[in-house]
């Protein structure tokens, strides 16, 4: 009974109502350069390789960390270190929010022929937003690091995460059918006074306990949080976690590149509609619960424990696609998959997140959890998509000689075939994560990130 007191009490904490609007202001802007980007991009009759081109705007989340130190060395002359670069950063999203929108509308009034030609001042318009909102993340990332307890690391990754999904049902499901009634770039306009909240919420929030101090020079910014991290953990220690952030969630990264094409064209058959409103809709709120469910339980039994746990059931709960592909199409079966693996992939989210912010010393949060979070991209990005990719490729172009093979993982001469071998092969994908977890994360150890002040 105590313990559920204590938890909360967490959980109703004003760093846990400011962390939820927080992570809602990092997702709005990150889903206006993605799939609403190349949705008015192709409502304004762009050809496919300008759309393909222009998918390189993204470029500054998986490049944040060059530019971190600055956000750890220099402190703004108002709210602090961290709140008042997210003022900065929000403020500036705010306007080229609104810049965009009104580029938009003055772009589609051209007649076709001559919109790819007036693309160059939006496209430095739209690479500014993902730059600030990169920016902006890479600040609260360091403010969730900051302010939180050890005790509340798994409610804190919860809450922000809830926010930060709840931004993308909003520009996925309500901006998607905005836009159909009032255009596109009139969407914008309306999310960029939704910045608002995160200015609001950057003045409102609680300022770290216990403040740490910024590096005295850049150049120690800039070497500081690598040599101190080396310092702390001794050098294959660092290998191991490095290479740990990037193998723990490959599996779940890999169904997640390729469930698009097994739901639709390329497998089931599912239309648009049924992907979108499962997918999008009830899959980000298993999301949502998985999160918030992680973080209270990772409250109550630590890192290492959730770790395992939920890597476990992130793991298995890719059975639920395997499962789909044997049953075929089956609009009960999609609704349980998705939500099996979206709300097994939120608990692994908690654990994960909290683990990151457990391996950063607060002088340089900012710079430490972007290189870890730069690094997972690595798995999920560089590692995850060309590899899911490729052995979904082959796997339809090969023909097993077993006949149990055939009937039982394959389902050769079916829309089907080679999908529930490559579901199985995402559940082996996740296994080398899990098997490094006993070097740094043992299940009867408690976890201790061993800080000092940098």
């Amino acid at each position: 009974m105590r313990a559920t007191e204590s938890l909360l009490k967490v959980f109703q904490s004003r760093k846990m109502a400011a962390l939820l609007l927080l992570g809602f202001s990092s997702g709005l802007p990150y889903a206006l350069t993605d799939d609403a980007f190349r949705a008015w991009m192709t409502k304004a009759q762009l050809d496919l390789s300008t759309i393909g081109l222009l998918g390189l705007i993204n470029l500054p989340y998986s490049l944040k960390f060059l530019w971190a130190p600055f956000i750890d060395r220099f402190v703004p002359p108002f709210l602090g270190r961290r709140r008042g670069w997210m003022v900065i950063t929000q403020v500036g999203l705010l306007l080229a929010i609104l810049l965009i929108s009104a580029q938009m509308a003055s772009l589609i009034a051209l007649p076709v022929t001559e919109r790819s030609g007036a693309l160059g001042a939006l496209t430095i318009t739209a690479l500014a937003i993902a730059f600030l909102s990169a920016t902006q993340d890479i600040v609260i990332d360091a403010y969730r690091t900051d302010v939180l307890e050890e005790r509340e690391l798994g409610a804190g990754a919860g809450i922000w995460t809830a926010g930060y999904r709840a931004a993308l049902i909003l520009t996925g499901v309500i901006g998607f059918n905005l836009a159909d009634r009032i255009s596109w770039h009139w969407v914008y306009a309306l999310m960029a006074i939704l910045m608002a909240v995160g200015i609001f919420t950057a003045t409102w929030s609680p300022e770290p306990v216990r403040p740490a101090t910024p590096p005295e020079t850049l150049d120690r910014a800039v070497i500081g949080p690598f040599l101190e991290f080396f310092r702390r953990l001794g050098w294959q220690q660092v290998v191991l976690t490095l290479i740990f952030i990037i193998l723990y969630r490959l599996g779940d990264a890999m169904v997640s590149k390729m469930a698009v094409p097994f739901l639709g064209g390329k497998g089931l058959g599912f239309s648009d509609a049924d992907i979108g409103n499962v997918r999008q809709g009830l899959g980000l709120f298993a999301t949502i619960v998985g999160t918030l469910t992680g973080g209270a339980i990772l409250s109550q039994i630590g890192i290492n424990r959730s770790l395992w746990i939920f890597g476990f059931l992130q793991a298995v709960s890719n059975l639920g696609y395997y499962a789909l592909a044997i049953a075929g199409k089956n609009l009960y079966w999609l609704i349980a998959a998705i939500n099996v693996e979206n709300f097994c992939g939120g608990l692994g989210t908690a654990a994960f997140l909290g683990f990151l912010m457990s391996l950063c010393n607060p002088s340089f949060s900012a710079t430490q959890f972007a290189l870890f979070s730069s690094l997972f991209a690595v798995g999920r990005d560089l590692l995850a998509s060309p590899a899911a990719g490729e052995i979904a490729q082959r796997l339809q172009q090969y023909v097993p000689t077993q006949p149990a093979l055939s009937e039982m993982i394959y389902l050769a001469g079916s829309d089907r075939k080679g999908w529930p071998l490559f579901f199985l092969i995402t559940l082996i994908a996740a296994i080398p994560g899990l098997l490094l977890l006993p070097f740094f994360a043992p299940w009867n150890t408690k976890h201790d990130a061993n800080l000092d002040d940098g």
